[in-house]
This record gives structure tokens, C-alpha cells and sequence, in this order.
């Protein structure tokens, strides 16, 4: 039997300097890759926490909630 929902978790780190994800492809591929096992982004949540080492930059926890069609 095939699960009605997923739930996955993507880390975005922001730049160092300015803002903006450096990395949203890998959220759109996240995305991406759950459309074509047949779901549906159904909720996303974010959260933030900044960053004290030596790379810098905040992090973005991105949760999302898909949900099978059909």
C-alpha cells in the first residue's frame, strides 16, 4: 500500500553576504521529485537559525508536507 503522505526536511544556507538562498535548486528538486511519484505539495514550513562558525550565512529549514493525488 502506497503512503498518503510524505514528510521531508531541506536545509537552504543563506549567503554569507546579502541575501537569498544559495541553494534553492536543491528545494525545487525536492519538489520536483515527489510531483513525479504522484504528490503534491500539500504544506511547507520554515524556520531560521543563524549561523556562528567561520562559513557564515543563516539557515533556512524548509519542512514540507506532500500529500498523494488520487
Amino acid at each position: 500500500m502506497m503512503q498518503q503522505y510524505v514528510v521531508l526536511q531541506v536545509i537552504l544556507k543563506e549567503k554569507l553576504w546579502g541575501t537569498g538562498s544559495g541553494n534553492l535548486t536543491s528545494l525545487e528538486k525536492a519538489i520536483n521529485d515527489q510531483a513525479a511519484k504522484g504528490y503534491r505539495l500539500h504544506t511547507i514550513t520554515t524556520s531560521s537559525s543563524g549561523s556562528k562558525g567561520l562559513g557564515g550565512g543563516d539557515r533556512i529549514q524548509a519542512t514540507m508536507v506532500f500529500e498523494r493525488l488520487g
